[in-house]
């Protein structure tokens, strides 16, 4: 009889469907521009964590960009206070393979040595992806993931169009396969995946590859409960949701619905329904002090199904439109859209295909088409993202390489060691931990704003703006400024030597003491203050600015001017860059010219029609 009864338990025994947790990052980025605060999240983390998901995706994506740029807090310490506290569930991040974080390709020693402080801090998965699905993106992430001890996550970016078959995506995850992959997501950022189409292409998978699946999507379309249903029934183990309240419209499908779908068909998601409830209740009210004042929408967009634009990047264009005063275009750049796509090979629209493709069709749209190309627009032509999924239309690709030739080679191996030349521009008392110069390297104004912003003293800080504001102060906020740290001090000598002492070939961390300079080298000199912009107004022609943005001189912390005063320039020469939703915009001489003063500082906000730069023609 007993033999009996455990022959009967072990027959229903129900099989486990698990939960990746997405409301800590994805979640609010799609819903609330990602101003999730560390103290927001630390306040619900333990329940979080003893909630029984399979994992929490909990940084990467935006998040490591606004922690700095406006919520003024340090995306490192917001992952180990995280990890501090959630010690049950793994963490999880998006990584955008070469890309990291940012919206470039970035060299082999910063990926390398960006993986493994992170697993150094508590990262756990590592969800690696190519907008591009190139798999020459994603080598170095997943070897570097796996030699630091953490879980790679291979990916699939799903979308539609001609070249986009089943065939070709499994072809793809074999590949990620043989790099050392632990697992396969499909990544459906978009929402735009059928029922069918998930059976079909899990099944694909199954069969071909010996990897777990996970599947993750978004509820724009409406569709994303059904398609896990049915990708689960074909064999993906594991989907990615997002509490109730923090579900929906452009986010992910609600936990506690899936868990009730999953649970009515037989799977075990091991889920606590009574914590669930309560976490529910803690973003509820917290919705009202985060949510963004206008999120008036419809709960589903079943126009994505045309146009294939993930929600968020709608959401980014709307605003983006709204700033150069051109909201009412919106339609017009939506038509434009698919067409830029097609002219740039159909790749998938995720970050950062989808901002090179949606910026380039709003300038379209503004300018005419390709009249304005920005420099990532450029990149991406000539390669530099990685190669395209179809060829790309030869004449817009000939206009805009004007006489250059695209790379055929992995773009990676184009670039030099950054870790080196970027501990050099960094004045030294700006930085505290080796993690600083990481985050210089990705985002080097963000980065150094934020250095300068938490270097001085409380009380002399610029106020977070008002919308950001956050009622109780973070740990970091309340310490009282001090002098700069020893351990500041030991890094001020990191300069060229820096490559060699962290120790990259053999994987090993930071000899602080190796990085000490006998005797200490001095603090790098403030840098000279630049003259007031020229408080006359122009008598000459100028150059103005074609779009609300920021004004640079150069391309970056650490690079030359483009032009100076009394420089020559001739047709096509670039003169300043006006960077504008997230992209760089080349402003280039439309006939031979001579600069005669700049009429902006570096860095100055500016607005569409602002005179920028006096010159001679």
């Amino acid at each position: 009889m007993k033999q009996a009864d455990t022959k009967s338990k072990a027959a229903v025994a129900k099989p486990r469907i698990r939960i990746t947790d997405t409301t800590l990052r994805d979640a609010h980025q799609s819903l609330w521009a990602t101003r999730l605060r560390t103290d927001d999240i630390l306040a619900i983390a333990e329940k979080v964590d003893n909630a029984g998901y399979y994992s929490l995706e909990c940084w990467g994506g935006a998040t490591f960009d606004v922690c700095m740029r406006f919520l003024r807090e340090n995306p490192w310490e917001r992952l180990r206070l995280i990890k501090g506290v959630c010690k049950k569930t793994p963490l999880q991040m998006l990584l955008r393979g070469q890309n990291i974080l940012g919206y470039k390709h970035y060299p082999d020693d910063v990926v390398e040595r960006f993986v493994a402080l992170s697993c150094e801090n508590g990262m756990d998965i590592f969800r690696v992806f190519d907008a591009m699905n190139d798999p020459r993106n994603l080598e170095t992430a997943i070897k570097a993931v796996k030699k630091y001890g953490g879980h790679a996550q291979g990916t699939i970016c799903y979308t539609v169009s001609p070249v986009h078959t089943v065939e070709n995506f499994v072809a793809f995850a074999k590949q990620q396969e043989a790099m050392g992959a632990d697992s396969i997501a499909i990544k459906d950022m978009a929402g735009i995946m059928t029922p069918a189409a998930a059976r079909d292409l899990v099944s694909g998978l199954v069969k071909a590859v010996k990897l777990p699946v996970q599947i993750h999507s978004h509820m724009t379309s409406g569709m994303a409960v059904a398609m896990y249903l049915e990708g689960v029934k074909a064999g993906a183990g594991c989907v990615d949701c997002a509490i109730s309240t923090m579900s929906s419209f452009s986010s992910q499908p609600p936990t506690e619905s899936l868990v009730a779908i999953f649970e009515a068909e037989g799977y075990d998601t091991g889920l606590d329904h009574k914590l669930l409830a309560e976490i529910n209740a803690y973003f509820t009210e917290l919705k009202k002090k985060r949510a963004p004042k206008t999120t008036a929408r419809e709960p589903v967009d079943a126009g994505v199904l045309e146009h294939k634009i993930p929600g968020g990047m709608i959401s980014n264009l709307r605003s983006q439109l709204d700033q150069q005063g051109a909201l009412d275009r919106l339609p017009e750049v939506m038509e434009e859209l698919p067409k830029t796509r097609a002219d740039m090979g159909y790749p998938p629209l995720v970050t950062p295909t989808s901002q090179i493709v949606g910026i380039q069709s709003v300038l379209n749209v503004l300018f005419g088409r390709y009249k304005q190309v920005t420099q990532e627009t450029k990149n991406y032509v000539k390669g530099l993202y990685g190669r395209a999924p179809a060829p790309l239309n030869a004449k817009v690709a000939k206009k805009i390489l004007a006489g250059e030739k695209p790379i055929t080679c992995r773009p990676a191996d184009l670039l030099k060691p950054g870790l080196g030349a970027a501990a050099k521009e960094i004045p030294s008392k700006l930085v505290q931990k080796e993690e600083d110069i990481l985050s210089y390297c990705l985002f080097p104004e963000v980065a150094l704003g934020y250095f300068k912003w938490r270097a001085q003293p409380e009380g002399e800080r610029d106020p977070i703006p008002a919308d950001l504001e956050r009622e109780e102060k973070t740990a970091e906020a309340a310490a009282p400024a001090a002098a700069i740290p020893e351990e500041t001090e030991k890094l001020a000598g990191i300069g060229a030597r820096f490559i060699e002492l962290i120790g990259l070939v053999g994987g090993g961390k930071v000899n602080v003491e190796a990085l000490a300079v006998k005797p200490a080298a001095a603090p790098a000199p403030e840098p000279e203050a630049k003259p007031e912009a020229p408080a006359s107004a122009p008598t000459g022609p100028t150059i103005n600015a074609p779009l609300n943005g920021t004004f640079y001189r150069s391309a970056g912390p650490g690079k030359p001017e483009l032009a100076k005063e009394g420089d020559k320039i001739a047709a096509g020469g670039s003169v300043c860059i006006v960077e504008a939703m997230k992209l760089f915009n080349a402003i280039k001489a439309e006939k031979p010219l001579t600069v005669v003063r700049f009429l902006v500082e570096h860095g100055a906000p500016v607005t569409k029609g602002q005179p920028l730069v006096e010159v001679k023609y």
